[in-house]
């Protein structure tokens, strides 16, 4: 329990720190507008990650509906946010999307979870694109295809940052929990883990409805920070993307999803120059990194304070 609290107020003490020198960049000139918005997107792109591979790393679900859950959280802000332009009622929009989205998640989950491999693959996808094309369909609650216009602003970094170390802090915590090492039992082996009794369909819905409700929290800032919302921004491409950071990180790490998202933003940022051939070296940069680190940048590896407390009292003793 020592051990614990120590890591706890650990990684809080550094969640401060970074707070405070990103603060002091900012204020001292070093990171301008630019670079505000490039941390606030990296952000957004952390929490889809996170919850994309609660589903796909840790609970071995290979799903490509994020992009749905998303637009849930972002036309949730955006219809809300509209009536209400205050803080009171985006938080009030953002709860309603993560509620519906998770909610949503239950609903299909129960039937297609069942699914494995590409099956589910496809019946996500297809999910992913009925949400979809339920909003082009909107009439004037979703302004059809032309999406809807004038969000307030009401996404800043800080709130990004805050919203990305609550994101953490709740998955690893899910992870440790009993559901969570049910979620990482039936990813190993299914058939062994319902041997002894888990509750496979239980657990694979469970991580299911957490990763959708990430990621319509993910959409709601998203909308906040951009101010338009429109169906085409929610097609099968962003759910790839979103696949894409996690696979890179490595399955089945928080560490690495977070270390991922950091280095796409920054390589999307430095080949903002060069327009012309920048998706080329993009997708150079990923087949190489891919074939030199077929498991992603940290694999299965996780930064924890705790073994640099038990290394450091090897040490001592």
């Amino acid at each position: 329990m020592k051990q614990n609290l120590k890591s706890i107020l650990s990684w809080l003490a550094i969640a401060v720190l970074g707070y405070l020198l990103i603060s002091v960049l900012i204020s001292a000139g070093i990171f301008n507008l630019y670079h505000v918005q490039v941390m606030q997107t990296i952000g957004i792109n952390i929490i889809l990650a996170i919850g994309l591979n609660l589903i796909v790393g840790f609970s071995g679900q290979f799903s490509l509906g994020h992009a749905g859950f998303m637009a849930i959280g972002a036309y949730a802000v955006a219809i809300i946010g509209l009536r209400m332009p205050s803080y009171g009622g985006f938080f009030i929009a953002m709860l309603v999307g993560v509620i519906l989205a998770g909610l949503v998640a239950l609903v299909v989950g129960i039937p297609t979870l069942r699914l494995k491999g590409d099956y589910l693959a496809i019946s996500t996808l297809g999910v992913a694109e009925i949400i979809r094309i339920l909003l082009v369909n909107g009439g004037t609650l979703t302004n059809g295809a032309a999406g809807i216009l004038g969000i307030p602003s009401f996404t800043t970094w800080p709130l990004v940052y805050i919203f990305v170390v609550l994101s953490l802090v709740l998955a690893m915590n899910f992870l440790r929990s009993p559901l969570g090492r049910n979620t990482m039992a039936v990813r190993e082996d299914e058939i062994a883990a319902e041997s002894v009794g888990v509750n496979t369909t239980k657990v694979k819905v469970g991580a299911f409805v957490f990763g959708a409700m990430l990621a319509a929290v993910a959409g709601s800032l998203q909308a906040g920070y951009v101010g338009t919302v429109m169906p085409k921004d929610f097609a099968f491409m962003t759910s790839v993307n979103v696949l894409i950071i996690v696979v890179l990180g490595g399955l089945g790490s928080m560490t690495g999803t977070v270390v991922a998202a950091v280095v796409l933003g920054l390589l999307n940022m430095v080949l903002q120059d060069y327009s012309e051939i920048r998706m080329i070296i993009y997708a150079l940069a990923l087949i190489l990194i891919m074939i030199f680190r077929p498991g992603g940048l940290l694999g299965t590896k996780e930064l924890t304070l705790s073994n640099l407390f038990n290394k450091s009292k090897k040490e001592v003793k």
